[in-house]
């Protein structure tokens, strides 16, 4: 027993020498010894008991997971981990937060821990000289890293004469140096009022960002910094009583940057002069302190003495160049007549291919009008037709709308390939094509799409070669030419399609096998003024919406980018012939295939009675709005031109209404119907509608009547109707 209290009592005088704290826990009784040192370190007077609820409620929560996790692994009899950690507490009755290394061992019987005993150890002190330590080397690092940047800014500004970039560099600094959101330099150029400050760079934003920043005026927030008074920082300027707080922005003007973190810094000449101000931002607060205003006033002095420096580089640099243009000047002024009356020449051949190409420019403006007008002329037919499909039962009348809407969608396509041709951009899908089996099926297509007076020869070599081309375009192609040739041909005439084949063809740099083929007619023929353009998109001789130029642009198109070449060949009065060379092919053929048509039920209404007289070029057009006017009960009487209208009011048929297009052939259209008609029956009404928007602004403007626009919808044909017959 004397042995055991000496032992006891040196363990004692060795931990209290140590500063150790000792536990102990029985864990058949669930009994925890701590000693007086080991309560201090959880905040318990000496003397009062403790448990193991003291021990978990004493944790740091951030530190709870841990440490009840190695205590466990200590207690586990399969781990029998050793207990070493170290965590913080809260003091139970003084509140104060502590660090304290803890060690410890679990006491085994057979599978049971039966015993915990361990020691803990105030680590408070030295946690706190680590933290201090790793703050003093972080500032050191920090203020390192900023004397770089300042070196390395202050060499390259010292190093370079062009303004924009040693500004830009100053920025970039700035923001570096500052861990700003974003960073301005602003140009001092004042005004008579003293309010001019104009934006030269910028750092960690885009310019974008500044795009709807209005330029900053002279406020007690922005206006210090150009007057030289120093530096201007503030913590959080929404909070700061020299910043506005304009409703409904709560400080923030409209477009400005979110900025709270706010810090100003003047740019001074040698010679005094403020040059301007770095001014830096950042969204949260508390951002830029002392170390970061002293920073910047060094980095704007680098600035000032850069920006002096490359502004007289930039003045000499000016003065040497005015030298040398008078100098040159002073030249010309000596050179002889021969070389100004040359110049001359070239300046006056400048301003005619100036004046050809805004002449070319005006006109494809105007040709491009026609492809508007064709293309809603189009949307007119599909548009309008899909209305009557959901209004129309009777199937016969669905066919007749289905097959104009889908002859509509592929007039379309064809247009818009014919966009893409001619730029070569047409994705082709090239293949072995029977030109003698592909054209002769499109033989019934051709008859039927011709006039009457225009007849159609084929001439085939007996042994043509299959081409490679993209089938549809070809085809395309052919539609394109023969419909220029019916076009050449107004009293009629003959179209002859010829193929044959051409054995090691050259033309530049592309030799081999081609076939020619050629469509030729017996037409008016070409001047050498108009073939000279033939090839040029939305190059035409046919009035404004009858053609958009692109047939001959898109034959041309495809065929170079079949890898072959087209040329036209017209006299005046003797017909022409155009030419392709399309290459050989030595795949497979493939056979062309035609797809079906489909249709589905529709529904019908009806809410007028009475007469239109329907003005309308356009074929496709005319039948479908006769449609969609017959489903409103209307009787409809057509004509194809204003003159033509005209005529149908002189015949004595009662009309209730005129509805006509704008855009008619011949020499009068629709405005001017409207305008005869207004003048002979001023009781009549009448209704225009357009695709071209300027020619029914026009229209509306001048004789103040309705203007429907195509394309329409069936209920925004009858609305326009009644309105137009209601204001009669």
């Amino acid at each position: 027993q004397a042995q055991l209290a000496l032992n006891e009592e040196s363990i004692r005088l060795a931990t209290s020498a140590a500063g150790v704290g000792i536990w102990d826990l029985d864990l058949t009784t669930d009994h925890l010894t701590w000693c007086d040192r080991t309560k201090a370190m959880f905040g318990i007077s000496p003397g009062t008991p403790c448990s193991m609820a003291d021990f978990y409620a004493g944790l740091h929560p951030d530190d709870f997971d841990a440490t009840s996790e190695a205590f466990a692994s200590a207690l586990d009899p399969f781990r029998r981990a050793t207990y070493d950690v170290e965590y913080r507490t809260i003091g139970k009755e003084d509140g104060v937060i502590r660090w304290v290394a803890a060690k410890g061992k679990g006491l085994f019987e057979g599978e049971r821990c039966i015993r915990a005993i361990g020691t803990a150890i105030d680590i408070t002190a030295r946690k706190a000289a680590e933290q201090a330590l790793h703050q003093t080397e972080n500032e050191l690092r920090a203020e390192t890293h900023a004397l770089q940047i300042l070196n390395r800014a202050g060499a390259l500004v010292a190093a370079n004469l062009d303004l924009s970039e040693v500004v830009q560099t100053v920025t970039d600094a700035g923001v570096e140096l500052t861990g700003a959101s974003f960073g301005a330099f602003f140009y001092n150029v004042l005004n008579e009022a003293g309010e001019s400050y104009t934006l030269y760079t910028l750092s960690g934003v885009p310019r974008e960002a500044f795009a709807k920043f209005p330029m900053p005026r002279n406020t007690a927030i922005f206006e210090p910094p150009f007057n030289g008074e120093g530096p201007m920082r503030s913590e959080d300027i929404l909070m700061d009583p020299r910043y506005g707080h304009n409703a409904p922005h709560k400080g923030m003007p409209e477009g400005h940057l979110p900025v709270k973190s706010y810090l100003a810094v003047p740019v001074r000449s040698r010679s005094g002069e403020v040059l301007g101000g770095l001014f830096f931002g950042h969204p949260e607060p508390g951002i830029f302190n002392a170390r970061a205003e002293e920073l910047m006033t060094g980095l704007a002095g680098q600035a000032s003495v850069a920006i002096d420096n490359a502004r007289l580089f930039q003045a000499s640099q000016r003065e040497i160049a005015q030298r040398k243009s008078a100098e040159e000047m002073l030249q010309q002024l000596n050179a002889t007549l021969e070389d100004r009356v040359a110049e001359e020449i070239v300046q006056r051949g400048k301003a005619e291919e100036a004046l050809r190409q805004a002449q070319k420019m005006e006109a494809v403006g105007q040709l491009t009008g026609g492809v508007a007008h064709d293309f809603n002329n189009l949307l007119m037919v599909i548009q309008g037709g899909l209305d009557m499909l959901d209004r129309q039962d009777d199937p016969a009348r669905r066919t007749r709308l289905l097959q104009g809407m889908r002859q509509a969608a592929e007039r379309g396509s064809a247009l818009t390939r014919q966009l893409l041709a001619f730029s070569r951009r047409q994705p082709l899908a090239p293949e072995a094509v029977d030109l003698q089996a592909r054209i002769g099926g499109m033989r019934e297509l051709l008859d039927r799409s011709l006039r009457g007076d225009v007849h159609v020869d084929l001439e085939f070599d007996a042994d043509v070669w299959p081409v490679e081309v993209d089938a549809g375009e070809l085809e395309l192609v052919i539609l394109n030419l023969a419909f220029n040739a019916r076009d050449a041909m107004p009293k009629g005439g003959e179209i002859v399609i010829s193929a044959g084949n051409v054995v090691d063809w050259r033309e530049g740099d592309v030799v081999g096998d081609f076939v020619r083929l050629e469509v030729r007619d017996s037409g008016t023929g070409m001047s050498e003024k108009v073939k000279a353009r033939v090839f040029e998109p939305f190059f035409t001789t046919k009035e404004i919406g009858k053609g958009s130029g692109l047939g001959l642009a898109q034959a041309y198109g495809f065929a170079r980018q079949s890898g072959g070449s087209v040329r036209i060949e017209s006299t005046e009065g003797e017909g022409t012939r155009v030419i392709l060379m399309l290459p050989r092919s030595t795949k497979p053929v493939v056979e062309a295939a035609r797809p079906a048509l489909d249709t589905g039920p529709v529904r019908t209404a009806s809410r007028f009675s009475g007469c239109v007289l329907l003005v309308e070029d356009d074929d496709e057009v005319a039948a479908l709005v006769t449609e969609m006017l017959h489903q409103i009960g209307f009787d409809v009487t057509r004509a194809a031109s204003a003159v033509g209208g005209l005529g149908a009011l002189a015949n004595g048929r009662k009309i209730d209404v005129v509805f006509s297009d704008i855009m008619m052939p011949g020499d009068m259209n629709g405005v001017d119907l409207a305008r005869e008609i207004h003048e002979r029956r001023p009781d009549l009404p009448v209704l225009l509608t357009s695709g071209f928007a300027e020619a029914s602004r026009r229209a509306a403007e001048d004789l103040g009547v309705h203007v429907l626009p195509k394309p329409y919808r069936l209920d925004d044909l009858a609305s326009a109707i009644r309105e137009t017959m209601g204001n009669a």
